[in-house]
């Protein structure tokens, strides 16, 4: 599949880009999108929730009353569940809330949501470009001129560290705007934005998934 490359002027150089029907151009799979999604959400948690149960509580252990008789539930020491300020029952504790998922099942999902792009044409190819130093101005300047003012985009930058950086530090303040590189691009961010910005030697490598 072959698109137009534009400047970040808005205007089409002429130029043509192949995107790779093997990774742009594959029937998505849904079920691979909800693994890889809900790993990298389950990756994002903590997991240090804890509480105390009556046996890590401080408070003394003598029996405050006698079993039945009372009118209540039956109860020992103050640090039980039943009392106000008393132990939690089951309550959580620090876990790890990673999952596995298969590299081949990682490398699906990421088609898929490549794909599902294509098919809701917001996808835009852009020529290799830098700014000369951090410009928030020239940024927005950018999505204006590619009429996407006002989108979530996700631009994707090549290995390149030297002239991303730059580009990283426009996009930084924006709060619906994201930055990354090839080797970054995941299932999860390229299904958070609107639309995908791709510079054209970013799509040589993305060809190569």
């Amino acid at each position: 599949m072959e698109v137009s490359v534009y400047n970040i002027k808005g205007q089409d150089t002429g130029k043509k880009v192949n995107l790779k029907d093997g990774v742009f151009g594959i029937e998505p799979n849904d079920h691979v999108i909800y693994l890889d999604v809900k790993q990298h959400m389950a990756n994002k948690r903590q997991g240090t929730a804890k509480s105390k149960e009556r046996s890590e509580m401080s408070g003394s252990t003598r029996k405050l009353g006698r079993q039945k008789g009372g009118g209540g539930a039956r109860h020992g020491d103050i640090n039980s569940p039943v009392m106000v300020g008393g132990g939690r029952v089951f309550g959580p504790k620090p876990r790890d809330y990673n999952f596995k998922v298969n590299k081949k099942e990682k490398s699906l999902a990421r088609k898929s949501a490549l794909s599902y792009k294509v098919k809701e044409n917001a996808i835009t190819v852009v020529e290799d470009f830098t700014f000369e130093a951090p410009k928030t101005k020239e940024f927005l300047a950018m999505a204006q001129n590619l009429n996407l003012a006002g989108k979530k985009l996700l631009v994707v930058l090549p290995e390149n560290p030297e002239n991303n950086a730059n580009i990283y530090l426009s996009a930084r303040n924006l709060q619906k705007a994201s930055v990354t590189t090839v080797s970054g691009l995941n299932t999860y961010k390229v299904l958070d934005a609107a639309h995908l910005v791709l510079l054209e030697s970013s799509v040589t490598a993305i060809n190569n998934f």
